[in-house]
């Protein structure tokens, strides 16, 4: 796929999925404005994407600010030209049993996941639909579609974020902007390289294909609704978990 000229915004992009999907979009010539909230990581992996020719700019947000995420898009659009692909992937977790989770902890990942994704959603739409094109591809979680015990939060969070992409690319569709999200199942991280092996073992004789995803399988997936591939997709959630949930 070619994205030269094509500037692309990506949250949380210091590391993970998040790196892998600026990476990717680097490697195919586009242009990037990164954000997450460690800066120093942001900056470390924004020199290596230079290195790959492409301009990359950087600044350190809180998603859950609409302040922070209107200056992010006007900033970027200062720096870049123009604002073509907005990919939500900033996302944190703080699991525990529903009964449990305090406040503070449901409160801090709806806010981070859910409120950041339509923060930053709506920051670009008004950038996105006065030219009438642009693609937003939200990263949401086969827990968004199944539930997991431990983790109301999140998946309330993820489940909501599948409800926010079929509303946006029902209101925005016509004026050109397509939304829609993907879905990963197990995605090998450093996270998952500390479990013991036999909770890894486990968790993979529920997954068909008998591996975890890698980022560069979610980042793929990203670039193709993206793409012109996608033209006429919107409102989809596409799937990427190995068969965990058919």
């Amino acid at each position: 796929m070619d994205f030269t000229g094509k500037t692309i915004l990506i949250t949380g992009a210091s590391r993970g999925i998040g790196y892998a999907v600026a990476e990717a979009f680097a490697r195919a010539g586009a242009n990037l404005a990164l954000c997450a909230t460690h800066e120093d990581t942001l900056n470390q992996g924004a020199e290596k994407l230079r290195a790959l020719g492409v301009k990359v700019f950087t600044q350190a947000v809180n998603v859950a600010s609409a302040q922070d995420c209107e200056s992010f898009v006007a900033n970027a659009l200062k720096e870049l030209g123009s604002i073509d692909v907005l990919v939500n992937n900033a996302g944190i977790t703080r699991d525990n049993l529903a009964v449990r989770m305090s406040e503070q902890d449901w409160d801090d990942v709806i806010s981070v996941n859910l409120k950041g994704t339509f923060l930053m959603s709506k920051a670009a739409l008004k950038v996105m639909f006065k030219k009438r094109s642009g693609s937003i591809v939200n990263i949401s979680s086969v827990v968004g579609q199944m539930g997991n015990a431990g983790q109301a939060n999140y998946v309330a969070s993820k489940a909501g974020i599948i409800g926010l992409t079929k509303t946006l690319a029902k209101e925005f569709g016509a004026r050109g902007v397509r939304v829609n999200a993907v879905a990963p199942g197990f995605v090998q991280t450093a996270m998952t390289d500390a479990l013991p092996e036999e909770v890894k073992n486990k968790a993979l004789e529920a997954v068909p294909l008998k591996r975890f995803a890698t980022a560069q399988d979610i980042a793929k997936a990203v670039m193709f609704l993206a793409s012109e591939d996608a033209s006429y997709i919107t409102g989809h959630i596409l799937a990427v978990n190995g068969g965990l949930y058919l």
